[in-house]
Order: structure tokens, then sequence, then C-alpha cells
């Protein structure tokens, strides 16, 4: 029978993946992958003790590294996502949850306290965004909204796994109403990179991950934050607030829309890397 030890197969994953990798990334993608495959552990790694893989897990290794050198990313390969702390199913049909979006959340926690608050995520995509604050902040009722029924299903695994009560709505919000109201909260991330970025993205992100969800057209690079805005006028309450995660190209053009629309105290928020990535509004 086929014997591996997990120092030498770790250096073999690194050196079949250098072609697409620098050496630092190949390196942290290998222990994921060693980890996610045989359930090793860095130190289990440099113990190196020898290990006989079942059929399935030989299988499952080869499939995993040859989607690797596809460019797949490594969360779409073990279906799941850190983020915030909690770990989320994730596949093909929702965006990889981003560390950027993180800060969204700690910015909504820290804008002034929270009691029993009604909350709209739209655009969920796996349900990230509402399952974080669920448990991060006070809220009373939350309902997150996508067009996407392949994602919608996602965040309802997530909303389980989770022990969340949220409400999932499917809509196309550029063409349909929200039924709700009296919202305290509406929070969106919506698509927002121009189809003339894409040649500048790379290419785990264009190949794999769902273009409904990123793109939107170089004309109009407001599109959904502007319909967002105009429904919020009637779907907040009065003193309600908008939080959208952003293009940073247009963070003052996005500010100066929430202010035409009846939004006051307009902020802009950077993220971890100091782009300007989060405009936040008022309904006055």
């Amino acid at each position: 029978m086929k014997v591996i030890f997990p120092k030498e197969t770790q250096q073999s994953i690194v050196q079949l993946l250098s072609p697409n990798y620098d050496t630092p990334e190949a390196s942290s993608l290998s222990f994921l992958l060693l980890e996610y495959v045989f359930g090793w552990t860095q130190t289990s790694i440099i113990i190196n003790s020898a290990h006989t893989p079942t059929a399935e897990e030989e299988e499952l290794l080869d499939t995993s590294i040859t989607r690797l050198q596809n460019n797949e990313p490594i969360q779409y390969i073990m279906e799941v996502a850190d983020f915030y702390s909690r770990s989320f199913h994730v596949n093909e049909h929702v965006l990889i949850p981003r560390q950027e979006t993180e800060s969204l959340i700690q910015f909504i926690k820290e804008y002034q306290p929270w009691t029993q608050v009604k909350i709209a995520d739209i655009g969920t995509g796996s349900g990230c965004i509402p399952c974080t604050l669920y448990h991060e902040i006070d809220a009373s009722e939350i309902h997150a909204y996508d067009i996407s029924t392949d994602a919608l299903a996602v965040a309802e695994q997530n909303i389980q796994s989770l022990g969340c009560q949220i409400q999932l709505h499917k809509i196309d919000i550029l063409n349909e109403s929200l039924a709700e109201s009296n919202f305290d909260i509406i929070i969106s991330n919506p698509p927002y990179v121009l189809e003339s970025e894409k040649k500048s993205m790379h290419a785990n992100v264009l190949i794999h991950e769902p273009h409904l969800a990123l793109f939107v057209k170089d004309e109009n690079p407001l599109l959904f934050y502007s319909e967002i805005a105009k429904q919020g006028q009637h779907a907040l309450k009065k003193g309600g607030l908008l939080f959208f995660e952003i293009n940073e190209r247009y963070a003052i053009e996005t500010a100066e829309m929430l202010l035409s629309k009846g939004y006051t105290k307009t902020r802009i928020f950077q993220d971890i890397h100091g782009k300007d990535r989060f405009v936040s509004g008022e309904l006055s």
C-alpha cells in the first residue's frame, strides 16, 4: 500500500502550485489543503509520521490540487470561508466573504448603540452580513434579499448552521420594491466592479466568482446604490440609516447621491487597506 509523509507531501504541493502562486501563498494553500483532506495540522506535518491514504483521500487531494492549478479559490474547494470569526458555507453561487467587509460590520457596531433594530441586507449572497449582525448587535428583526435562488439556498444553510433568525426574500431590486418597511438599517454590498475593471482582476475571482454579484456597467456605476437609496426613502424609518460597501473610485459621488435623495450626515469610511470603501447616510 502507498505510504506518504506529511512534510514531503506539503513540499510537493508547493512545487505543483508554484507556476500559479508565489511561494508564501502556495505554502499557505498547501497547509489548508492538507488539513482539509487529511485533517493534518501544521504540528502533525512537522512531526511527519507516515500515513497510508485511502482511495478517497488520494482522489480528493488530486482533484483539489488540479482545481487550485486552475485558479479556483480554496474556499470553493473546501466550501467554507471565515468571516468575523465564524465559518460560512460558500460555493460558486456566492461571493467569498472579504476581510474588508468585516470593517463594515465593525463600523455599524460602533456607529451608535443599537437596541431592537430592524435590519435589511440587500444582495445578501452567503448571508455573512446579516448572520454576523444577528450575533453582534441587538436586532429584533432581520430580512435578507437576493436575486439568486442559488445564493439564497447558501444563505439559508448558513442561517441554520449559525442559529440565526433571518427572513429570506428573492427580489430583483432594480425592478421590484421591498415589501417590508420601517427599517432602522438598510445595508448593501451590491455589484460595484466596473466592466472595464475586469482586465485588472485576478483570475481566481474573474473566472470563478459569480459575475452577477460583481459587475456593473461603466456608464452607470451607481445603478444599485441609487435604486436602493430611492427605496430607502420609503422603507426606512425617519432617522434610519443606509450603509453601503462601494467602489473606492465613487465614494464622493455616492455620498453626493445620498444627499440629493434626502439623506444627511453622510460619512465615508475606509477599509483595512486605507481605501474609501463604505458610505453611510441618515434619512432626514
